[in-house]
């Protein structure tokens, strides 16, 4: 152990004489103990809202979505898969029919998106089919076909699975003497998703692709195709290729792009939160100061008979700088363990629930990250480090005789 290290331990270890400034050693430990901590949970609770805020999006939308410019119907969509399936990047393609209608069960009515997907290729650009909360993820062409609906927007509809359901086409339309009128379609409820988005509970439905193509009057064509590939961080490259192998009129949305908005506002927040609550170690890192010049001051006596020992003013620096750092190092370590326990707890019993219908998930999410458990020691140790130096600096410019002289 180090001459330096062994003296600036003894110099905080309590002492009936020195009581006051024990507490305010533990002042400036819970000033830094507190700022860690609370970086440390706010930084895991963005990281989860940008987690899940993601995984729940790709797990009801593809990575790459395929369309024609001007949203023109896509009849050689086989010829699309074929190409598709020749990316080496592209681990799954289905097509499927994106429209507008209207529901009605028992003259209960809502408006929302209907999706028709290929039952045989859907689960390898999605895994909606393992979100079904009752019934299953199964389209019957028989007599009545199928139709999956989200929980919330079967509780609007007062629906239950084996109920039947009319949906209204708002992109087809059937003349009649009396005018034109949607044309509509008999579907039974096969099976209620829970996405665990409001978003998609409440206005998404699925039916099978031959059903929709019926409904809206597509014939054999499709809205577009699904594409899953194998890195999601590389969507946009991986569409510029797949745009310039189909050539015009295709073109290529990714998931970035289309939630582009969403995740900015998240990284930013995220960033100025970090900003903001730094300054909570900041405001620690004065107690550190005010500790050590109270040391200083309490310890002029020591402080020359150290130097007229043959203590140097570089020892007399650094036993003032470890004792800052060692009180970061307790705050920052203190802070690190109680971030983390608070955060799993949040993670695994779901504590504090939230409105769907304002942020889109239903529970705080949590995501611990470890490189924002590094970043933030590393700051943290930092921040103590520099508010160290005044006070060492003060002590080491100490004149042993005048020191020994005035005590």
């Amino acid at each position: 152990m180090k001459f330096e290290y062994f003296v600036a331990r003894r110099y905080l270890k309590a002492k009936r004489s020195t009581i006051f400034q024990s507490i305010i050693v533990i002042i400036s430990i819970c000033g830094v103990f507190i700022g860690v901590a609370t970086i440390l949970i706010v930084l895991s609770v963005m990281g989860g809202f940008h987690k899940d805020l993601r995984d729940k999006i790709l797990g009801t939308n593809a990575h790459i979505t395929v369309l024609k410019y001007f949203n023109e119907p896509v009849s050689e969509y086989n010829s699309v898969l074929t190409v598709l399936k020749n990316n080496p990047h592209v681990t799954g393609a289905s097509p499927f029919i994106y429209t507008k209608v209207m529901l009605n069960h028992n003259n209960y009515v809502d408006g929302i998106v209907l999706r028709g997907v290929d039952s045989e290729t859907i689960s390898d650009v999605c895994d909606i089919g393992s979100k079904i909360k009752y019934g299953n993820f199964e389209f019957t062409d028989r007599e009545e076909p199928g139709i999956v609906i989200g929980s919330i927007l079967a509780d609007n509809l007062r629906a239950h699975t084996g109920d039947e359901l009319s949906v209204y086409s708002t992109a087809n339309f059937t003349p009649t003497p009396m005018g034109f009128i949607p044309k509509f379609e008999n579907f039974k409820v096969t099976g209620i998703f829970e996405a665990g988005m409001y978003e998609y509970d409440a206005q998404l439905a699925f039916v099978s692709l031959s059903s929709a193509q019926r409904l809206v009057g597509m014939k054999d064509a499709v809205t577009g195709v699904e594409v899953k590939i194998d890195d999601i961080y590389k969507a946009p490259e991986i569409g510029k290729a797949i745009e310039k192998s189909l050539g015009f009129p295709f073109r290529a949305n990714n998931w970035i792009r289309m939630n582009r908005s969403l995740f900015s506002a998240l990284k930013i927040e995220k960033i100025t939160m970090f900003i903001i609550l730094t300054l909570i170690i900041i405001v620690g890192s004065f107690n550190i100061i005010g500790t050590l010049i109270i040391i200083v001051i309490q310890k002029t006596k020591d402080i020359g008979i150290l130097k007229s020992m043959g203590a140097s003013s570089k020892q007399i620096m650094r036993i003032f700088m470890f004792q800052g750092i060692l009180i970061g190092s307790i705050g920052t370590t203190l802070g690190i363990i109680f971030g983390w326990l608070i955060c799993f707890l949040l993670g695994k019993y779901k504590i504090i629930p939230l409105p769907g219908d304002v942020y889109f998930i239903d529970t705080l999410p949590v995501h611990m990250v470890i490189s924002d458990f590094a970043i933030v020691a590393i700051v943290s140790i930092l921040i103590s480090f520099l508010a160290t130096i005044y006070p060492a600096m003060r002590a080491a410019k100490l004149d042993p005789v005048k020191a020994i002289r005035y005590e």
